[in-house]
């Protein structure tokens, strides 16, 4: 298959390498080609094309002749890059949403007819969180006979002197400033930033942690497409207890912008290589947990998924020097490429796809060195209350 990758920061690139490994032909466009080809090998000759995301036309040019455009780019883009894909009557994947006029319904949704009729597939959020996450939930509901309560917990830690950015500046930035989006007794609602904190206990070696709400993007999917009463998404860990501080002390907010020395550019490896050399940047880790309840046959049922991901250092050791999140999001993102449903014209988030697919998806994770445990507990049936 011919694939374009377009936006070759820290996850584009490393997806673009994935893919080509997998035998597909590809190339990438990126705003700033000089500073992509540096998140590459010095002996790379993937092709990089000068695109701006905000041209439609540039886009549809460097895309021309690809079977699957790949969004790698900000999310703010999403629409130009889903129309892109419409011209080139391609298949279509990305990472995350952008949600700006709509909060509770990712914006991508909006275009399902008109893949379909193209009969192509766009497959949205496709990545580790949102991503993996939609898997876990839906993997769950399958077991299943009623959802009553989702809870995805993310944590984020970076040992290091600085603020290091894991994604792209801007699309950091978006995610600080963003109320978190819930959802209670089957309504949607915005929350306050950086609220509702609670103890947390992840596996070993991170233990329990505070968490809080987060504005994350698997709100905006499933309850649309899987029933349940109760969902809400928190992230622990000192990056987000950094940008907890930095709202307490008024200095995040949309109106003040975006200070480059808060939200840096995403290093390239040499970069990484360089702080880790001069010890300012010493280790990462990123994990993932995933709890549902619900009933099955009358019995209240606790259903918890465990995803653990390789650390800064133990990636350092595989040869490569990007971040947990950056390698997490393209490892998952080449798994959904690898099991694309082209037969589905359409566009749907993970937690939509056939549940071969879900399957497919998560016992390969495993060989990408993504640990999953899953662990199910009974629940004592809550007793009705005599009046």
């Amino acid at each position: 298959m011919r694939i374009f990758v377009l936006g070759a920061g820290a996850t584009g690139s490393l997806l673009a390498q994935l893919l080509e490994r997998q035998g597909h032909e590809v190339w990438c466009g990126d705003k700033d080609p000089d500073r992509a080809r540096r998140f590459f090998p010095k002996k790379s000759a993937m092709e990089i094309l000068p695109v701006n995301a905000r041209n439609l036309r540039a886009v549809v040019r460097a895309g021309r002749g690809c079977h699957l455009l790949v969004n790698a780019s900000p999310a703010v883009f999403n629409e130009i890059i889903l129309r892109a894909a419409l011209r080139l009557r391609v298949h279509y994947l990305d990472m995350a949403s952008h949600l700006g006029r709509h909060p509770f319904r990712a914006e991508q949704l909006n275009y399902h007819w008109r893949f379909a009729d193209k009969n192509r597939v766009a497959l949205i959020n496709a990545g580790v969180a949102p991503g993996l996450t939609n898997l876990l939930v839906r993997r769950s509901a399958d077991r299943l006979d009623a959802v009553e309560t989702v809870q995805i917990r993310l944590y984020e830690s970076t040992e290091a002197d600085d603020p290091i950015s894991s994604w792209s500046a801007e699309g950091s930035f978006d995610e600080a400033v963003s109320p978190p989006r819930i959802y209670r007794e089957g309504r949607f609602r915005l929350a306050r930033r950086f609220s509702e904190r609670e103890r947390f206990r992840f596996p070993a070696p991170i233990g329990e942690v505070g968490v809080v709400l987060a504005a994350q993007d698997e709100v905006a999917t499933l309850p649309h497409f899987l029933r349940m009463r109760n969902l809400d998404v928190k992230i622990g860990g000192n990056e987000i207890e950094r940008l907890r501080r930095w709202y307490r002390q008024g200095k995040l907010t949309s109106s003040r912008g975006m200070a480059r020395k808060r939200f840096p550019q995403t290093p390239t490896p040499r970069q990484v290589a360089r702080l880790i050399r001069q010890g300012k940047l010493q280790n990462a880790r990123f994990a993932v947990a995933v709890i549902v309840e619900g009933i099955r046959r009358e019995q209240p049922l606790r259903i918890r998924w465990d995803a653990n991901f390789p650390s800064l250092y133990q990636i350092r050791l595989r040869g490569l020097l990007t971040t947990p999140i950056a390698y997490a999001t393209a490892q998952m993102a080449a798994l959904f490429v690898k099991h694309l449903p082209r037969e589905l014209p359409g566009v749907y988030p993970p937690e939509a796809l056939p549940a071969r697919v879900v399957r497919a998806i998560l016992t390969e994770a495993r060989s990408r060195s993504i640990a999953l445990r899953q662990r199910i507990e009974r629940l004592k049936p809550v007793e009705e209350e005599e009046f």
